[in-house]
């Protein structure tokens, strides 16, 4: 097996695993993982949980003929978002029974992730929660979103997860022992592969699609997600959970299955993301003092190293951070201009005073900066 390492990492569960009869949650695959969580958070590790399973738990629970109601044999939208519904609760009930620290909810839908604004807060949200002990457990928000507002698979939620997070790792748990060179269940000389340097259009015809009969079924997705992630600096794993063996073997720091490589570290990834991808909406300007927390302490920015403020930005957009007008550093305000004009100077226990509330006594956390 292959070794890796990893301090904070997403597992993403299916409900082959949470709900292999397809109609309830069920324990039989998950306490070995269980062991797994609670034996890396003893380590000092992170981790959060994107979890499928809840259509799947509330099916049992909408009436089948009572009062009247009959459910179909092809559900409707509406009646998916009422199992849904139904279901968030009975899934958050079967993995916090395993679990003697709190579990969090996180509901998400492609919009959310989108949105620059909600992207900032969920990053601080999953943050919070990590810090506090707690484990998230994300969910696509199944009860209201829609075809043009879903993210459409766990795989992919799996991905963009990690990559709000700035995870390093993305844990793929399948009911397939990782990445074959042909369907395993058709072609009994298919065989592992169990490293993947670079993803191409020969990895994504591993998976099926137009004039291929190879596809492993439920592949692809897999595939995407990994892609997304190992292109911002995130090693991807494909494993499989149904075998308690698997968590042993990744408790150890071996791959029980596929690797895909990551092809830049996260922070050089988080670096590109912030210096070329997002454009400044204004501009922080701030003391000497500020700038030497930045560079020499790896220090967030605090409102009373601001000096000034240029433009009109909206929280969760970019600025970029000057001294002396020297560009020293870009990153995600927490606050628009007009309350940082407001708090520039103040001490962090004045803010709430100065603005009649206060979210957080940052400015620009490090998580959301990169330096120039």
């Amino acid at each position: 097996m292959n070794s890796f390492s990893w301090q904070r990492a997403v597992v993403k569960v299916g409900s082959a695993l949470i709900a292999p009869d397809g109609r309830e949650c069920s324990g039989r695959y998950l306490l070995a993982l269980a062991r797994f969580i609670t034996a890396s958070r003893e380590q000092g590790k992170e981790i959060i949980l994107v979890s499928s399973g809840s259509v799947a738990a509330g099916r049992n629970k909408v009436s089948s003929g009572a009062n009247g109601v009959v459910l179909r044999n092809t559900p409707s939208i509406a009646e998916k978002q009422a199992m849904a519904a139904i279901g968030q609760n009975i899934m958050m009930a079967n993995w916090q029974r395993f679990f003697d620290f709190p579990c969090a909810q996180v509901l998400l839908t492609a919009d959310d992730l989108r949105d620059r604004t909600r992207y900032v807060n969920i990053k601080n949200t999953l943050r919070e929660i990590i810090n506090h002990h707690a484990l998230p457990i994300v969910n696509e928000n199944d009860t209201v979103a829609v075809n043009e507002l879903k993210v459409g698979d766990n795989d992919n939620l799996g991905a963009y997860t990690a990559l709000v997070a700035q995870a390093d790792t993305l844990i793929i748990c399948s009911d397939i022992d990782g990445l074959y060179t042909s369907d395993p269940r058709k072609n009994k000389d298919a065989t592992l592969i169990p490293v993947v340097e670079s993803i191409d259009s020969t990895i994504y015809g591993l998976a099926g699609g137009a004039g291929t009969s190879i596809g492993t079924g439920g592949m692809r997705t897999k595939i995407e997600a990994a892609d997304k992630c190992i292109n911002s600096g995130i090693q991807t794993l494909i494993v499989n959970g149904r075998h308690g063996e698997t968590f042993d073997a990744l408790l150890a720091g071996k791959v029980p299955g596929t690797l895909f490589k990551a092809m830049r570290t996260p922070s050089n990834a988080r670096r590109l993301w912030l210096t070329h991808t997002l454009k400044t909406a204004g501009r922080i300007i701030i003391d000497k003092g500020a700038k030497v927390a930045l560079i020499e302490q790896g220090a967030s920015l605090l409102p009373s190293g601001i000096a000034g403020i240029e433009g009109n930005f909206a929280q969760g957009e970019a600025v970029e951070i000057v001294c002396e007008n020297q560009a020293v550093a870009k990153g995600l305000s927490l606050y628009n201009a007009k309350d940082l004009i407001l708090i520039k100077g103040k001490k962090s226990k004045d803010i709430a005073s100065v603005l009649g509330y206060e979210t957080t006594n940052v400015a620009v956390h490090r998580d959301d900066m990169v330096l120039l």
